[in-house]
This record gives structure tokens, C-alpha cells and sequence, in this order.
């Protein structure tokens, strides 16, 4: 299988094979999934909720703000995200996201990142990107752990 890197966090992500269906000889996009993970390593994940209480631009980067999330009882943590081309620091204050917080902290830029905002980006090949963020459908306790 052939991977590209995220030029932001340095993840492979799977390039899109096209697939040609026999019967019909039209063709298809269908992305390769990842390798499969057991129960208990996707149990490893720790995603909570955190609200971003402040967010600001990367000086020098197209695609990086850094925020300041609140965690709750596991206190206020800096998370650098590859969102900026998709909102501004001002729209995203107060809203409520999850993360990966038991992720390995990695330098971004000169900025120590303490975890993983999970959104997504998604459309056609070739066309503008579009950008949106997985939210509770009510406000939660900031800290709030997924299960």
C-alpha cells in the first residue's frame, strides 16, 4: 500500500486506489481502510471532551492555530491543529470537541501539542476540502470522557 504524509502531524494517510468494476467497467474511488486494531488497543484511547477556551494562528504556518482547551478536572492543555485553512481562532472559542489526551506530546513548530483534536476534512479529489468538527449535541462537562 502506498501512504502520503500528513506534512502536519507526520501520519501516513492511504491514497485513494480506483477500483474498475468488471460488470458494469465504470470506475469507482474507494479509500484503503487501516490496518485492523484490536479491542484493546482502540481501548487505550482516552477521548474526552475539552472546550477551547482561546486559539490563535502559528506565525509562519497555512494550516496550524494552537488552542487552549479546558479539560476540566485534567486541567487546561495546548493542542496545535492543522484547522486554520477551515476556521478562525474566533470562531472556535467556547465550542466543545473531542480529543486524544493520552497522546504522546510532540514538539509542532516549537510548540509542545498534549494531544489530538478529532474532526474531519472531507470531499472530491481535485476540489476545495470541507472542514467539520464531531461535537456532543448538548453541553457536557468539559472533560467529559468518551465510551
Amino acid at each position: 500500500m502506498q501512504h502520503i504524509t500528513d506534512p502536519i502531524e507526520g501520519a501516513p494517510q492511504p491514497i485513494v486506489d480506483t477500483i474498475v468494476d468488471a460488470g458494469d467497467q465504470h470506475e469507482s474511488s474507494v479509500p484503503e481502510t487501516k490496518p485492523t486494531i484490536t479491542y484493546d488497543e482502540f481501548a487505550k484511547m482516552d477521548i474526552r471532551i475539552g472546550t477551547i477556551i482561546a486559539a490563535e494562528e502559528v506565525v509562519g504556518t497555512d494550516k496550524l492555530l494552537k488552542c487552549t482547551i479546558d479539560f476540566g478536572p485534567l486541567g487546561t492543555r495546548t493542542i496545535v491543529s492543522g484547522i486554520k485553512e477551515y476556521r478562525t481562532p474566533e470562531s472556535i472559542i467556547g465550542l466543545q470537541v473531542p480529543y486524544i489526551v493520552n497522546l504522546a506530546p510532540r514538539m509542532i513548530k516549537g510548540i509542545e501539542s498534549q494531544g489530538m483534536l478529532l474532526a474531519m476534512s472531507f470531499g472530491n479529489e481535485g476540489e476545495a476540502q470541507q472542514f467539520a468538527f464531531l461535537h456532543p449535541s448538548t453541553s457536557v462537562p468539559p472533560g467529559t470522557q468518551l465510551s
